[in-house]
């Protein structure tokens, strides 16, 4: 069996090597040629699979996607041709809310603000929108939603209209999938008025698709308001951002907000158990077995963390500053972004750590640590 999967895709010979055997290939790049005698085809959000891909590749059983969206996927054509497809929703998700809250307290630290007492405004409620609001709950803040989608679906939580959201939020994340049409669609969803109604001094975040903002918009809107402060992970027409828009952002990123070491074996290993149920073999492999061990995998604490020490702590499993720096001295040169996701395998969540201190028996403390995601032990 021939398994052609994407270079950057990580954990692929863990856990696919007993199945067939593997071609890596540049995604962004993949042809149909190199696909045509593909019996499986794993992919990221950077190809498109479609039937100018796949259509001579008559041996394709399968058809998986590392990724929480499927806007890079012809899902009607893969099951017109009965081929199995799977992407692996959610993955991602606690890496994504961690980098929201992450970068967030970056912010704070960087303009000298308390963090406690701010709103914040969640756009997009699917699992990384609740994973972001879960570790901003977990501190204190008060958290708006907006999703009509999942408010017409039935959704039991309390929801906000955008506007709402805009007017009464000091900081917004972003977190919808990519929708072109429709009476809910996101393209473009912050254009020039959207962005016009921003408040004074708002925290504007982007960790889902570069194209909910009209990026160009978003430049002129920041040369006028410098008030408004931008953490972007994810640009309109990547991997070329626009130079003018990451100057004006205050943390720029190649679009790695999801990028854990344990969000990115979650999604290959969803896509290795889909694929042996496929197949109608034992999935004998776990996803515990695919981590390396933590340098810091026991921190003990004297006290609970204030919030400077809560960063410090944060920036053990992931330093913001250094991807920012990163990427500033090469989204520009050839390849750079590619290059960058490509090599950004250090990255790990809050629960690589389990925090030790007789202190932390106080119910209040464990249970903000634990819904932040750490781990907690008693001395």
């Amino acid at each position: 069996m021939k398994i052609i999967a994407d270079e950057n895709m990580p954990y692929v010979d863990a856990l696919f090597g007993g199945l067939g055997e593997i071609e890596f290939v540049n995604g962004r790049n993949l042809s149909a040629e190199q696909v045509n005698d593909a019996d499986v085809l794993l992919v990221r959000s950077v190809t498109k699979v479609n039937a100018a891909l796949i259509e001579k590749a008559h041996k394709l059983k399968f058809v998986g996607s590392a990724t929480i969206g499927t806007d890079h996927v012809d899902v009607e054509y893969l099951a017109q041709r009965g081929i199995p497809f799977t992407n692996a929703p959610g993955c991602n998700a606690t890496a994504v809310g961690e980098f929201a809250f992450i970068a967030m307290l970056e912010l704070a630290q960087r303009f000298a603000q308390p963090l406690s007492g701010k709103v914040v405004g969640i756009v997009g409620a699917g699992n990384t929108g609740t994973a972001a609001a879960k570790c901003l709950e977990a501190f204190g803040l008060k958290v708006l939603l907006c999703d009509p989608v999942k408010a017409e679906q039935g959704d039991s939580r309390d929801f906000v209209s955008l506007d709402t959201l805009i007017a009464q939020a000091d900081i917004i994340s972003l977190h919808v999938p990519i929708t072109k049409q429709g009476k809910h669609k996101t393209w473009y969803l912050f254009d020039e008025a959207r962005l016009n109604q921003l408040k004074p001094n708002t925290w504007l975040l982007n960790c889902c698709r570069g194209e909910v903002i009209d990026n160009r918009a978003l430049i002129q809107f920041k040369q006028r308001r410098d008030d408004v402060k931008l953490v972007l992970d994810v640009w309109e027409g990547e991997p070329n951002p626009m130079p003018e828009l990451v100057a004006l952002a205050e943390f720029a990123t190649p679009h790695i907000a999801g990028y854990s070491l344990e969000g990115k074996a979650r999604g290959t290993f969803m896509l290795y158990q889909t694929l042996c149920n496929v197949l109608g073999v034992n999935a004998d492999k776990t996803l515990v077995s695919l981590l390396p061990p933590f340098q810091f995998s026991r921190v003990h604490l004297q006290e609970m963390p204030s919030q400077s020490q809560l960063l410090s702590l944060s920036r053990l499993v992931y330093d913001l500053r250094d991807d920012d720096v990163k990427f500033r001295g090469c989204f520009a040169t050839a390849a750079g972004f590619d290059q960058m996701r490509k090599k950004h395998t250090y990255r790990r969540e809050f629960s690589a750590i389990t925090l030790q201190n007789a202190s932390l028996q106080a119910p209040d403390n464990l249970n903000l640590l634990h819904r932040l995601g750490f781990n907690s032990q008693v001395n």
